[in-house]
């Protein structure tokens, strides 16, 4: 008969979780137990190839115990993302227990599940998901779990939580100044910069004073577009930003001052620096 899809499931958490580069014990037994099929519905899934979507062979939920992306709503390209990337991203925000996390763009709640488990039941996840269609399966899938709150608006008309942990997973040309404001201090922000068009990087934000917030970038993304929050100049200046230059210089996020001689990137109000953040205030 095969290996039962509890092996499975741990072989392929066991898998991304090293292809992250990380040894977490706590990250892996997340992967583990969360069966990812309660939160893509029922097989044959759509399963992302970068051009366009294949069909799984069978509905036998063990496929889908692989790094791939599997597609949530394909006729909007609006996928549940790959799992090795969200490793990667989670092992470096690092929720702990008894933390509050806000997850924007949660889609059908796989990542937000995995989140929850992170937090314990001491800590609270707030997630947000413009799709209603999406939402309302991600309720459905999470109503289990009492430390999760699932929010069917834009988090930009919604009231924010104060958070030690902001995960982003839709593209943005800009960090919301709401999302920064509701990052607790010693919180982190991951968030996708990302043109229209191809890669941008992942943003890694901390808190480290109440206007001194350290940055670096993780890796290239690309990531469905934010509702909000994009410009066209600004993205075309991220396009030019990530194609010649490396971004590992990037050391600190500034906001509403003039930008200096370390400005690696410039936004509209915001920008990047290869210096260390400014703790004195």
């Amino acid at each position: 008969m095969g290996n039962s899809i509890q092996e499975f499931r741990q072989f392929y958490a066991r898998f991304i979780v090293a292809g992250a580069g990380s040894t977490n014990e706590r990250l892996i037994g997340a992967f583990a137990e969360l069966p990812r099929e309660k939160f893509l519905g029922k097989g044959p899934w759509p399963i992302f190839t970068g051009s366009g979507y294949l069909p799984t062979i069978s509905d036998d939920p063990r496929l889908l115990y692989q790094d791939i992306l599997v597609g949530l709503l394909p006729e909007k390209r609006i996928n549940n993302g790959q799992p090795g990337l969200h490793a990667r991203l989670l092992a470096e925000i690092a929720p702990s227990p008894g933390e509050s996390v806000l997850h924007i763009g949660a889609g059908t709640g796989y990542y937000t599940a995995i989140m929850a488990n992170l937090v314990g039941t001491a800590g609270a996840v707030y997630a947000y998901e413009i799709e209603t269609q999406l939402a309302n399966r991600a309720r459905e899938a999470l109503q289990d779990l009492s430390n999760v709150r699932i929010h069917n608006v834009s988090p930009a008309s919604a009231s924010l939580p104060r958070s030690d942990v902001i995960y982003v997973n839709a593209g943005v040309t800009r960090p919301d100044d709401r999302w920064i404001d509701a990052l607790n201090i010693g919180g982190r922000m991951a968030v996708p910069i990302t043109p229209d068009e191809g890669f941008g990087g992942m943003l890694l934000v901390t808190r480290v004073a109440e206007s001194a917030y350290a940055a670096k970038i993780l890796c290239r993304v690309s990531f469905i577009s934010c509702s909000g929050n994009r410009t066209e100049g600004e993205s075309t200046a991220l396009a030019a930003a990530f194609e010649p230059h490396s971004f590992r210089p990037v050391k600190s996020f500034h906001r509403f001052t003039p930008p200096d001689e370390s400005a690696w990137f410039v936004g509209s109000d915001w920008w990047l620096s290869t210096a260390e953040p400014r703790t004195s205030q």
